[in-house]
């Protein structure tokens, strides 16, 4: 069956459009006749060419965890991949997530492997997810794979749901300071500063610079924007290529504070993914190498390629990662202990659990120092301009008695 998208009038006059599965363009029309819709136009739409379309803009991440469940489900239940796909489709509420569906859909019937007919939609499965499904595939234990990333893609929702939460605050107390900051800077300050020019008394150091800055962010405030629009792109452009972003993931690393967040982010998705293949039967150079593939920070994938040619080998994993220090010493000795005691499975995921629970807690503590060191930040700042501005004033009054 190929994927007709279609523009159609319903029963009340109004415009709808959509995309219907049929054989010929004629059953297309007659399957929306049937609906009761009056079809205007009717086109077959291939997938790759869809994919560059608004609906490409992608599923959210609630419902892939959803759709990778209920596939999970299907496909254990003895469906063939084309059968739970129809299901899906029939089954989904938006347009954009039919289109999407109906894309791989069509892949897949012309003979492309699930992972393959993913990445044409890639902003909708991301690399790690195409990774799993693709070595899911390769061990012919998909259903148990998914079941599982589903499970790691709800985990991994509820922690971003938190963060969020708990950065909505502190967001809006930084938008109002530098709002409240920025208009007394551009209105308040030059309508004292007459005054001041009108008593030409001498300024104190203080009002000057405030006078300076004032007159500085009114003036260049276009040129601000373009430089700081065209740092932006500098910065995206160099980081494209390989040599300076995988310098810059080295330089994250080495950081005090980020540096351990962004290592414990990555290990939990390598120690996450490395589980769920495992677990799925898929063979232990294959589930690293999707490990790899996960992996956000090129300097940890760089040491994860290397624990590969290892193993490879003869190494254990446990040593191979060592030897990288690339890792946390906590998976490593649970990857030792897993090995030595046949259950490197559950090893791995305690890992992983473990480095999510430190994870949350380094996100915790980072969150209840910065609302109060953002209030005394702003605050200081307000302090400074009020100071500037009364400085001159109680100045005035001084020499008036």
């Amino acid at each position: 069956m190929e994927a007709f998208q279609y523009e159609a009038l319903d029963a009340s006059g109004r415009t709808v459009s959509g995309v219907v599965q049929a054989e010929t363009a004629r059953q297309a029309r007659n399957q929306l006749r049937a609906q009761g819709l009056l079809p205007s136009t009717v086109g077959q739409v291939h997938a790759r060419a869809r994919a560059g379309q608004a609906w490409a803009r992608g599923v959210s991440a609630s419902e892939l965890s959803l759709l990778t469940r209920q596939m999970a489900t299907l496909l254990d239940s003895g469906l063939t991949m084309e059968q739970a796909l129809n299901a899906l489709i029939e089954e989904a509420a938006e347009p954009k997530t039919r289109e999407v569906l109906t894309g791989v859909k069509t892949e897949v019937t012309a003979g492309l492997s699930l992972a393959v007919a993913l990445g044409v939609y890639e902003k909708s499965f991301p690399d790690f997810y195409r990774a799993l499904v693709h070595g899911g595939e390769e061990s012919g234990a998909l259903p148990t794979v998914l079941q599982h990333l589903a499970d790691y893609l709800d985990a991994r929702q509820a922690l971003r749901q938190k963060t969020s939460l708990a950065l909505l605050y502190p967001i809006l107390v930084t938008v109002v300071a530098i709002m409240i900051v920025t208009g007394m800077l551009v209105y308040v300050v030059p309508q004292v500063v007459q005054v001041f020019q009108q008593s030409r008394q001498s300024l104190p150091l203080l009002t000057r610079a405030l006078i300076g800055l004032s007159d500085f962010l009114r003036g260049a405030w276009p040129y601000l924007l373009l430089i700081i629009g065209g740092g932006v792109a500098a910065a995206r452009a160099a980081l494209r290529r390989p040599d300076l972003r995988r310098r810059w993931h080295g330089y994250l690393l080495r950081l005090p504070w980020l540096g351990s967040l962004v290592r414990g982010v990555n290990t939990s998705r390598f120690a996450s993914t490395l589980a769920i293949l495992v677990g799925g039967g898929v063979p232990l150079l294959g589930a690293l190498e999707s490990g790899a593939r996960v992996m956000t920070n090129l300097v940890m994938a760089d040491a994860v390629e290397r624990a590969i040619g290892r193993v490879r080998e003869g190494a254990s994993l446990a040593r191979a990662l060592g030897e990288t220090h690339a890792f946390p010493p906590l998976l490593v000795h649970l990857v030792a202990s897993g090995e030595a005691s046949g259950k490197l499975e559950q090893m791995l995921q305690r890992a992983a659990r473990l480095e999510t629970q430190a994870l949350e807690r380094r996100l915790a503590v980072f969150l209840a120092l910065l609302e109060p060191v953002m209030i005394l930040v702003m605050g200081g700042v307000v302090l400074m301009i009020v100071l500037a501005i009364l400085l001159p004033i109680i100045e005035i009054n001084q020499l008036v008695h």
